[in-house]
């Protein structure tokens, strides 16, 4: 009704000198001379206390028109108390009052502008939000509708982060998780890590089990670990605490070493926040490759949720990659739909004679498997890793090899297996190029806007054709992303491969001796490349124009008897 906070507490109090000096002087800090003062007197275990630049005080005018303070000295029975009143603006007036217990009483007459403040749950918001696991208790007393006082503790006083694992039931973890994150009770794994020496902080990180539904929304990126100071907290926004591939870890961070009084400002820069960042994603990095070597199902489930958000550190975080390396996971050619193996088991199953470590990027595994790109590799008993998610193409530009193999594209550039085998298809290749080299050069003109070259494969062992990209060129799937999320991104002319061995080239060239000039050979030319399209899971330019040619031939050929 009066429109006022009261804010109590039952501690040393002031004399009026005091009164005058701490509060009626701006910038005047009594808390940075009573640290002083200990320091002096070389007390052990000097406090860290907020409220060290004198003018925290003066914050209380933005919400108040009107300030009051009542305090009375402790310990010194002939003191007597003291009021303090100031609008806040060039004066203050001060004068003795009457008071019997110890401490200090403030209290705000709140402006027009910050009545919202008057409602309880806005004061257990605040209290809740920044205060809820400081040691001492905040009693918010008030009167009920009968005119009764009521008193309620609003603050839990119970951080749970500092409280020994041991007595920390799963009840309490799984509440405190949904609490911080709201994604639920589904959690993975706590992990408890306290750091000392030059960075001095503790933590408790949850894993969660399942990705929510916004895990790639702009807010949820922004929202991150809880950092606090002394119990007190200063923000879920810390954009520096932890690298963005982790930032689906949620939990708290308790620092020693930062002040209670930092701006939010300046924590993005903060050498302190650097330290703790690269203290807690070293720690996160190891419990992964625990989890995937003590309890391997449960990775595997993880890594299938969040998979995709890790991998973007193979790409950020060049510090850590080897780590990351360690942990990431795929599906490949020779395991069964769904099973997923490590960089290493890969590397560790690899023939001798195979050189590198051999990849194919695609929407999903089902158009994998039937890429011709692979036929090559299944003949020689060679596994092939299938890269299915959407970042893949870009996070393995970085991925140049691992454990001194390189990584290689199955469908980019020349492949040489370097083996006997390998020998010979070049053998081949060479001697029907040298063969057809006017039928290869017919189509190439035939396909000139479409294809920067047409040649004999080494990959390719029952289908008639393939389309593979230049070493260095970005693949198609990575052009399909771009164009998906409206990126300008240039296309590239691809190479057209065909297969020395089908009867289809032995085909073009009876047509081609026959007569260079058959208006065939453009339409043949053409339903190859749309073919080579189809295979590799890309859409046809012209379906309607593909569809007739293919009519057509159907047509030939039943007249013919075939």
């Amino acid at each position: 009704e009066k429109g006022t906070i009261t804010i109590i507490d039952n501690g040393i109090g002031m004399t009026q000198e005091e009164l005058v000096e701490n509060i009626g002087t701006i910038a005047k800090s009594g808390t940075k001379a009573f640290l002083n003062n200990l320091k002096q007197t070389q007390q052990a275990n000097v406090p860290e206390l907020i409220g060290q630049f004198g003018v925290g005080f003066y914050s209380a005018f933005m919400v108040a028109e009107k300030v009051e303070i009542f305090t009375k000295k402790a310990g010194d029975k002939a003191a007597k108390a003291v009021h303090w009143t100031s609008e806040g603006k060039d004066s203050f007036v001060i004068e003795d009052c009457e008071r019997y217990a110890q401490g200090t009483e403030i209290i705000l007459h709140l402006n027009g502008d910050s009545k919202n403040y008057l409602e309880s749950w806005k004061i257990r918001e605040i209290i809740k939000k920044y205060s809820d696991y400081i040691e001492h208790p905040i009693v918010l007393v008030e009167k009920d509708e009968k005119g009764e006082v009521k008193e309620d503790t609003l603050n839990s006083m119970k951080a749970i982060w500092l409280r020994n694992p041991s007595e920390i039931t799963e009840d309490e973890y799984k509440q405190f998780y949904t609490h911080l994150s709201h994604y639920g009770s589904e959690l993975l794994k706590h992990i408890h890590y306290s750091a000392e020496g030059k960075s001095e902080f503790k933590s408790l990180l949850f894993l969660p089990a399942k990705a929510p539904m916004d895990i790639f929304s702009a807010d949820t990126r922004k929202k991150g670990l809880h950092l606090y100071v002394k119990r007190i907290f200063i923000t879920d926004d810390c954009p520096g605490i932890l690298p963005d591939y982790l930032r689906f870890v949620k939990g708290v961070v308790d620092s020693a070493d930062l002040p209670l009084n930092i701006s939010r400002e300046m924590l993005q820069d903060n050498p302190q926040i650097t330290k703790i960042n690269k203290s807690l994603t070293s720690k996160l990095l190891s419990e992964f490759k625990k989890l995937l070597e003590n309890e391997r199902e449960k990775y595997e489930g993880f890594f299938k949720e969040f998979g995709k958000i890790i991998k973007e550190g193979l790409h950020t975080d060049f510090t850590n990659k080897e780590k990351i390396q360690d942990v990431v996971l795929f599906e490949s050619m020779k395991n069964a739909p769904g099973k997923l193996i490590t960089l290493k088991e890969y590397r560790d199953a690899m023939p001798e004679a195979q050189k590198e470590i051999y990849y194919i990027i695609g929407e999903d595994r089902n158009a994998l498997e039937n890429s011709p790109h692979l036929e090559a590799f299944k003949s020689r008993g060679y596994d092939v890793l299938f890269m299915t998610d959407g970042i893949d193409e870009w996070v393995v530009q970085s991925l140049l090899e691992y454990d001194t193999k390189h990584l290689k594209a199955v469908g980019k550039g020349d492949i040489d297996f370097g083996d006997d085998t390998a020998k010979a298809a070049q053998e081949k290749t060479e001697k029907a190029t040298q063969e057809h080299k006017t039928l290869l050069e017919a189509l190439q003109k035939k396909l000139d806007e479409k294809v920067k070259e047409v040649r004999f494969s080494k990959r390719l062992t029952d289908s008639a054709c393939c389309l593979v990209s230049d070493e260095f060129d970005p693949g198609v799937h990575m052009e399909r992303l771009m164009k998906a999320l409206n990126q300008a991104m240039p296309s590239r002319k691809r190479i057209l491969e065909l297969n020395p061995d089908h009867p289809i080239v032995s085909g073009l060239q009876k047509l081609y001796d026959k007569s260079p000039d058959d208006a065939r050979l453009a339409d043949f030319a053409g339903l190859l490349y749309d073919q080579a399209l189809l295979t590799e899971g890309s859409p046809v330019p012209d379906p309607l124009n593909f569809a007739k040619k293919l009519a057509n031939l159907m047509a030939f050929n039943l007249e013919k008897g075939v």
